[in-house]
This record gives C-alpha cells, sequence and structure tokens, in this order.
C-alpha cells in the first residue's frame, strides 16, 4: 500500500512539473525531428542544432499568429490541440514510467496514466491560451 502511496504522490509531484512545460511539448518534438532529419543527410551537428532550433521557434510563431489572429473558437481549435496533443502524451508516458513496476494492475495503471495525461494536456491548453492572450492585439 505505501508503494502505491508513493507511486501516485510521485505522479502528481511529476505531473505537476509536466503541467509547466507543457508548452513546449510541440516545438521540443518539431525540433528533434528536424535535427533528426538534418543530421541524417550529413549535414553535421552545428547545422542540425540551427535547423532545430529554427524549426521549433517557427512552430511557436506560427501557432501564436494563428492564435492571435483568429478569433473563431471553432478555427483556434486545431491549433491548441495540436499544442495538446504532444503534451497529452508526454504526461502520459511520464506517469507511467514512474507507476509502471508498482502498480500490478492494468487497468489501473492506464486510468492511473490517462489521467495524468489527461492533465497535462487541459494544461497544454489553458498555457497556450494565456500565452496567446499575451499577443493578441486590443
Amino acid at each position: 500500500m505505501t508503494l502505491i502511496l508513493l507511486a501516485v504522490s510521485l505522479s502528481i509531484a511529476l505531473t505537476m512539473i509536466a503541467w509547466h512545460f507543457a508548452v513546449y511539448a510541440l516545438p521540443f518534438m518539431v525540433g528533434l525531428a528536424a535535427f533528426r532529419y538534418v543530421h541524417a543527410v550529413d549535414a553535421g551537428i552545428a547545422m542540425s542544432i540551427v535547423a532545430a532550433l529554427g524549426a521549433a521557434g517557427l512552430s511557436v510563431l506560427v501557432a501564436a499568429a494563428v492564435l492571435a489572429f483568429v478569433r473563431a473558437p471553432l478555427l483556434r481549435l486545431p491549433v491548441l490541440v495540436l499544442f495538446a496533443a504532444p503534451a497529452a502524451l508526454a504526461g502520459y508516458a511520464v506517469v507511467h514510467g514512474v507507476a509502471q513496476n508498482v502498480i500490478e494492475s492494468t487497468v489501473a495503471l492506464n486510468l492511473l496514466c490517462g489521467t495524468g495525461g489527461l492533465f497535462v494536456g487541459i494544461a497544454a491548453l489553458l498555457n497556450i491560451s494565456a500565452h496567446a492572450a499575451a499577443f493578441t492585439p486590443r
């Protein structure tokens, strides 16, 4: 019972950390994909890093521009979901990594991981909406 409570409390702590970093999941994944692609064509480490930083920055700029200038909620929703999906996946993986050796029940493990992923996905939606509100012209 103690190990289950430890796994739940550690999952909550890691979910709170992921809550704060949820906005950066999509730019990180885009940057990682750009790095791997450019490195695979033998461009070198320095050029791969430049491409990764450029791709990550471009993904943030495009999303911020769309969220700043589009007022209709149905048109903003796909951009918000695009940012929230990698964050929710990362939240699921964080909780699964912590709890997989402690909780034997597959159903309980999936429910706990799904809850963690859901919280981190909602956090990403709220965080990117708050960041976009700062860029919205008044």
